[in-house]
């Protein structure tokens, strides 16, 4: 069972550079996607090829959107959007229910939950902003501090859904950009990034408490425990790109067993020699189903 995800930054745009081709050559039994960023009436013919698509547009125009494809329907879709009775949101997720940063689908042919989160970029504490550093006007730490309590509620939701999984029979995989490099081999200038947003301690403490052999496992850090890397995002500005020079914000946390069954991961730099994105798809292959 081969997995991609990939933030495609529009996808409009993305087409334009080979999406489409990118998609249908790959091979994918489940892609998911974060920025699509397109109302559903405004999407390019196929946007998805031929697969089925759980999509979350959200309502922010031009911004966020998930998605997850999949060669067979969905047995089941959840999403931010529409209430769970079940599995009511936590108090801190509320207000981005209606933003497309979660979708959630049960697979119809094997056992697994499959997500796709889009997690807030965020920005730098009060105490850590300086406007002669910084391209944005300060804001006191409002974007800091609507990711850390957007994190705080997602951990929350995380355990409920993977532990609604596993009392369904089912594995439970979470992919997306979270927008947090984990360790220093995620990031090529760590040294420069400990006071940047993405690198921050609390945000790396934050996902290190998402993760144990019993609960969630990075499975591409799994299968590659010794690179720098693979990176999965790089800046369209200089020559990071060029110097690979990039960060590993993207992600497959998968539940132990899936874990487990991982046997390949790749990162799709370019296809036919373009970016789709300034992200790039990171590929799984599991011997799984």
């Amino acid at each position: 069972m081969r997995v991609a995800t990939a933030n495609i930054n529009g996808i409009r745009a993305a087409h334009r550079r080979g999406f489409g081709d990118w998609l249908a050559m790959r091979g994918c039994d489940v892609i998911t996607l974060q920025e699509v960023r397109c109302p559903v009436d405004a999407l390019p013919e196929k946007a998805f090829g031929d697969y089925e698509v759980a999509y979350d547009a959200g309502e922010l125009a031009g911004r966020n959107g998930v998605a997850v494809l999949t060669r067979e329907p969905a047995a089941a879709v959840r999403t931010w959007s529409v209430p769970d009775p079940d599995r009511p949101l936590p108090r801190a997720l509320r207000s981005h229910a209606a933003e497309g940063r979660y979708v959630e689908v049960d697979l119809a042919d094997v056992p697994l939950t499959v997500a796709s989160l889009y997690l807030p970029k965020g920005g730098l504490p009060a105490h850590l902003q300086d406007p002669k550093r910084m391209r944005e006007a300060p804001d006191g730490g409002a974007k800091y501090e609507r990711k850390m309590a957007f994190m705080a509620g997602f951990a929350r939701h995380l355990a409920a859904s993977r532990k609604a999984a596993a009392a369904a029979g089912r594995e439970f995989l979470l992919t997306g950009d979270l927008n947090i490099a984990h360790t220093r081999a995620d990031v090529a200038n760590w040294r420069r990034s400990n006071q940047v947003e993405g690198f921050l301690p609390e945000e790396r403490a934050w996902l290190d408490a998402q993760l144990s052999p019993r609960t969630l496992v990075d499975v591409v850090r799994r299968l590659h425990p010794d690179v720098e890397g693979p990176y999965s995002w790089w800046s369209w500005l200089g020559k990071a790109y060029a110097k690979d020079a990039g960060w590993r914000i993207d992600y497959h946390l998968a539940t132990p067993a899936l874990a487990r069954a991982a046997v390949s991961a790749v990162v799709d730099r370019e296809h036919a020699g373009v970016r789709l994105s300034d992200h790039a798809p990171v590929v799984v292959d599991y011997a799984f189903g």
